[in-house]
């Protein structure tokens, strides 16, 4: 559980550094977009116990990377 947590952390910050770095709205936009994925992953291992945390922490990727997403905008 430590490993895919540190992981998903350490994504999380390279996404942020590179969004920081990047000249174009649409690599930062996407880039900053993973980069939430990885902290909602990270917090998905974060709350589950640790057995079965890193199939949890996988699944909560995949619903913050599918394309039906629900929005917060509403």
């Amino acid at each position: 559980m430590n490993k895919e947590l540190r992981e998903f952390r350490r994504l999380e910050r390279l996404c942020l550094e590179q969004a920081a770095l990047s000249t174009m709205d649409l690599a930062r936009s996407g880039l900053l977009k993973v980069a939430d994925d990885c902290r909602i992953a990270a917090e998905a291992i974060e709350a589950q116990s640790p057995r079965g945390a890193f199939a949890d922490a996988v699944q909560a990727l995949k619903l913050a990377l599918s394309p039906t997403r629900v929005s917060n905008r509403y």
